[in-house]
């Protein structure tokens, strides 16, 4: 439940103003130039202001901010768009996807040293015989005259190649190593989770070329695949780097319930389909229960389900009382979740702008020190969250 308004003194509001009238100057710069009139609502934070700074946007997934002000948004039917100083374009040479179900263009992700080298990572459902697959690929985002791909290089495929449109997964985080962490899902064969052989319902690491990193778990193992991070994961479709510590955090759906928080470590299982804290949508048992010798718990998980998307660790300063918290998008309660983090753990949860503005799919912090997150609709778009001074 949403905690009453917070009472700040009015001096402690004075003495941030210069820093909030710079952050709306720079997400106007960035985005629009004329947002749309903004909602206020109350949080533990104190009074919240929510504003659209992008619309019309269909079927959005994902959003990345460009360093020199801008963003990118992936739009699930296959677009690219570029949006800076209220001017939208679509990227040309952005690669062909099966944009059926849950799958089309999904992540996007900046290279950290996106400045020098102009490189991005995109993930998508890549059209094969057989059906479709997850895949990554890396590319330069060139963008005068025209916003466009160059040097587009797909650096992962899953195996095996599977009919339907359920259950990519698909994010992408960047390590601080280098090496790249691939999400998938297991496409709505349970079983497929737990084989060591396929890629389907795992967590995949690949150096930026496509290469295996020298230090990757199962090296050594005739048996499961050199690329494979982690096992056992349902549909991964949020994942975040910890700030501090550098580790790998995902969300993932369940099914009727047991959505789950995990902290994915090299070599280990976390159990899908063999325990689960959710049910069938029939309402029949998952696997054997909740626990099990050898396989991981979750750092949290939601019963009923509430079809969990993006997220992210906030690491901004607008909200020092929210920072290094964990902010996840839901589509089934058309809200935004705040996981309290503390000591590694999850304490509590905040409930965000419950039905207020639809499917969110993407929750990211902004340059800003805001909080954005994506509507997923016909008629989606970006929003931005900010203190209501």
């Amino acid at each position: 439940m949403l905690r009453p308004l917070k009472f700040v003194p009015s001096s402690v509001f004075a003495a941030r103003l210069p820093l909030l009238g710079a952050a709306t100057a720079l997400a106007a710069a960035m985005l629009a130039p004329h947002p749309v009139s903004a909602e206020t609502f109350s949080s533990s934070a104190g009074p919240l202001k929510v504003e659209r700074v992008v619309g019309g946007l269909s079927e959005p997934w994902a959003v990345a901010f460009l360093p020199s002000g801008g963003v990118l948004i992936t739009e699930q039917r296959g677009r690219l768009l570029l949006v800076e100083d209220g001017v939208r374009r679509e990227v040309a040479g952005a690669p062909e996807v099966r944009a059926r179900g849950q799958g089309g263009l999904l992540d996007v992700t900046l290279d950290p040293d996106f400045e020098e080298n102009r490189t991005l990572y995109l993930s998508y459902s890549e059209p094969a015989e057989g059906g479709a697959r997850t895949a990554a690929a890396k590319a330069r985002l060139a963008i005068e005259p025209e916003p466009r791909l160059e040097d587009l290089q797909v650096i992962f495929r899953q195996d095996p190649v599977l009919r339907g449109g359920r259950h990519f997964g698909s994010r992408i985080v960047v390590a601080d190593d280098g090496s790249l962490w691939i999400t998938t899902g297991d496409r709505g064969d349970r079983p497929r989770a737990q084989d060591p052989e396929g890629h389907v319902g795992k967590v995949i690491r690949i150096a930026k070329d496509g290469s295996i990193p020298a230090d990757n778990p199962f090296l050594d193992d005739p048996i499961v695949r050199d690329e494979i991070w982690s096992i056992g994961h349902r549909n991964a479709q949020g994942a975040a780097k910890h700030p501090e510590t550098g580790a790998l955090w995902t969300v993932e759906h369940g099914a009727a319930g047991g959505d789950e928080i995990n902290q994915p470590e090299a070599g280990k299982n976390y159990g899908w389909p063999v325990i689960s804290y959710g049910r069938h949508y029939a309402g029949g048992k998952i696997g054997e229960g909740t626990s099990k010798a050898g396989l991981e718990q979750p750092k949290h998980f939601w019963d009923p389900s509430i079809a969990p998307s993006g997220m992210t660790f906030y690491t901004g300063d607008l909200f020092p009382e929210w920072k290094g918290d964990i902010f996840v998008g839901a589509l089934k309660y058309e809200l935004v979740s705040r996981l309290d983090i503390r000591d590694g753990e999850v304490v509590g949860e905040e409930r965000l702008f419950a039905d207020a503005f639809g499917r969110v799919r993407d929750v990211r912090t902004g340059p800003d020190g805001a909080l954005y997150f994506l509507t997923d609709a016909r008629e989606g778009g970006l929003y931005r969250v900010s203190p209501a001074e």
